[in-house]
C-alpha cells in the first residue's frame, strides 16, 4: 500500500461507479435507519466509498454513486486555502441560508458519475450540513469555497440530482456529448489507479 493513504482507503474495496442514466442516481435515497448505525456493514460501505473516491481522484462520493440506495456521502479534498477535509455524513440536511446573505460563485464543476466534462455552475460559497456519523452521533459540517461546493454537490446526489440537472439544456447536452467522448479514457485511468493500489 502507498504511504499516506487514509486507513479507510487501505481497508476499502473499490466499487463500480454508477453513471448518469442509471436509476439509482435519479431518485431520492433512503435514509440510514437507526438500526444500521454502528454496524459493520455501514462501516464497510464507508471504507469502500473512500477507496472508490481515491482511485477516481474525486473530492467526494455519494452512496448511490456506488449503487447503494442510502443517504451517505464521504469527502477527502483540499479547499481553496490548501486545508484538507476528510469525513462522512449520514442523512444530511443542508441549511438553507437567506438568499440575501448568500454569495454565489460560478466555477467549473464535474462529477464522477458524469465522467470527463466540467461545466460552469453557480453555487453558494458557504454551506452547512447537519446529519449523523456512522455511529449515530450528530455532526455539523461547515464549508467555504470549493468545500462548500462539494457539500452541496454531494447532498444533491442524495436527492437524486446531478450537477448537470442544474445546467441549461444546451450545456447539459454538451456535457453528455463530452462524456461520451471521454468516458473510456476516464474508466481506464480509474482502473489503472485501482491496480496500482492492488485493488
Amino acid at each position: 500500500m502507498g504511504e499516506g493513504l487514509l486507513p479507510e482507503v487501505e481497508r476499502g474495496a473499490v466499487r463500480r461507479i454508477t453513471v448518469v442514466g442509471e436509476e439509482v442516481l435519479h431518485r431520492r435515497c433512503a435514509p440510514v435507519a437507526d438500526a444500521d448505525f454502528g454496524t459493520p456493514g455501514l462501516a464497510r460501505l464507508i471504507d469502500d466509498m473512500f477507496a472508490t473516491n481515491h482511485v477516481a481522484h474525486g473530492a467526494g462520493i455519494a452512496a448511490n454513486q456506488v449503487g447503494v440506495d442510502l443517504q451517505v456521502f464521504v469527502w477527502d479534498m483540499e479547499d481553496d486555502w490548501g486545508v484538507r477535509h476528510v469525513g462522512h455524513i449520514m442523512n444530511p440536511v443542508l441549511d438553507e441560508e437567506p438568499l440575501a446573505g448568500r454569495r454565489l460563485v460560478e466555477e467549473p464543476e464535474g462529477c464522477l458519475s458524469v465522467p470527463g466534462p466540467h461545466k460552469m455552475l453557480a453555487r453558494a460559497d458557504h454551506a452547512v450540513v447537519r446529519g449523523r456519523d456512522k455511529d449515530g452521533r450528530e455532526v455539523v459540517v461547515e464549508g467555504r469555497g470549493y468545500f462548500a461546493r462539494c457539500l452541496q454537490h454531494e447532498t444533491d446526489h442524495l436527492h437524486g440530482r446531478l450537477y448537470i440537472d442544474r445546467l441549461g439544456k444546451r450545456e447539459r447536452r454538451d456535457a453528455l456529448r463530452e462524456m461520451a467522448e471521454l468516458r473510456d479514457e476516464v474508466f481506464a485511468r480509474r482502473a489503472a489507479a485501482a491496480e496500482r493500489l492492488g485493488k
